[in-house]
This record gives C-alpha cells, sequence and structure tokens, in this order.
C-alpha cells in the first residue's frame, strides 16, 4: 500500500501544484475584468463568470499597447508620458527604476539572467549557482580593483526573491547550461539534476 500511495502522490502532488500555481496567475490576470463597465462584465450579462477571460482580456491589452505604441505616434506619446512622470517626486525615481529593471529583463537586447554560473556562497568552502547580470557600476567598480562581475543568486525554491553581489571575475565560473535548465535545478532543490553535457575529443 505504501509504494501505491507514494506513486500517487509522485502523479498528484505535481499536477495539484501546476493547478494551484496556473490558478493564482489566471485569478490575478482576471482582475483586469475591474476596468471593465459593471453592466458589461460576464455576471450581468450571461449571470455567471468565466474564468480566464481577464487573463485573455490582459494579454490583448498588452499586445494592443505594444501594437500602438510600435510607431512614430505611438512612441511620441510615451516619451510625453514619462516625461509627465519623472516630474513627479518620488513617481519619478520608482518608475525610473521599474523602467530601466524592465527593459534589462526583457528586452531582446537585453543581457540580464542569460548566462548561468557557478560561485562561492555563503561561503568560500561552498558553491551555488547564480545568474550573471552584468558588471558593476556608479561609484562601486571606482573601489573595485581588477575585474568585477555583477551577479544574482536566486533563493530555493523560489527564484523570484535573491541576493545582488559583486564578485571577482576569476571566482566566477561560467557553466556549461542554459537558464531554463539552471532555474529548474534551483527550484527542485538540486533534485532534478540537469543532463551532462557531451565532453569534447578535442
Amino acid at each position: 500500500m505504501r509504494k501505491y500511495f507514494i506513486t500517487g502522490l509522485l502523479i498528484l502532488v505535481p499536477l495539484a501544484l501546476t493547478a494551484w500555481v496556473l490558478n493564482i496567475i489566471i485569478g490575478t490576470l482576471d482582475q483586469s475584468l475591474l476596468i471593465v463597465p459593471e453592466r458589461w462584465q460576464p455576471r450581468h450579462l450571461i449571470g455567471f463568470e468565466i474564468p480566464g477571460l481577464g487573463a485573455i482580456l490582459t494579454l490583448a491589452i498588452v499586445f494592443v499597447t505594444g501594437l500602438l505604441t510600435n510607431n512614430l505616434v505611438g512612441n511620441y506619446f510615451v516619451r510625453q508620458w514619462e516625461k509627465l512622470l519623472t516630474r513627479i517626486p518620488v513617481v519619478s525615481s520608482l518608475y525610473g527604476s521599474i523602467k530601466q529593471v524592465s527593459d534589462t529583463l526583457f528586452s531582446s537586447s537585453g543581457n540580464a539572467f542569460r548566462k548561468a554560473v557557478l560561485v562561492p556562497y555563503p561561503h568560500e568552502h561552498s558553491r551555488t549557482i547564480a545568474f550573471l547580470t552584468g558588471v558593476p557600476g556608479g561609484d562601486a567598480k571606482n573601489h573595485l580593483p581588477g575585474e568585477w562581475v555583477s551577479v544574482y543568486v536566486p533563493t530555493t525554491p523560489n527564484p523570484t526573491s535573491g541576493f545582488f553581489l559583486m564578485m571577482e571575475k576569476s571566482r566566477v565560473v561560467e557553466l556549461d547550461m542554459s537558464v531554463d535548465t539552471a532555474l529548474k535545478y534551483i527550484v527542485s532543490m538540486g533534485v532534478v539534476a540537469p543532463d551532462q553535457p557531451p565532453v569534447s575529443n578535442e
């Protein structure tokens, strides 16, 4: 019976967790229906809610926004909007910081999280997987002799939180591993080990 119970857990737990995460994501995206006038919402038109309709609306808004701003007129309005935001105290610094991060993460020309690396953390006698994010900037680089790099060390099993570190480049080892594979390895707490890359005979 124990064997059958464990087999059932191995099948149902991943399905349940996947459904739970999807439910959270879709439930969050469904909040976009709040911008729709009350009389046009599904529960008033047909008498019941339609799960996922808000998610579709959110994706449509994102797509249309990108479509409208991908031309001279759209870019002009975006620039004017950003100029307005930069004149508002607190909002300007907050918006500027978030925009820099989003541009780096989502831009096709960005270099964030493009390389998985191995770094010494949290002490010299242990190693963890991190992601190369760039090089130190600002006044920080003036106090770092030699070559240094910036890395993001994610936590397990939630990689959305972690630590930003500046380390000597010589102590950072680039891995022959994709970012997706490294994330799976981190989220699984090392249980799902990545495949060993083929060894070159050269």
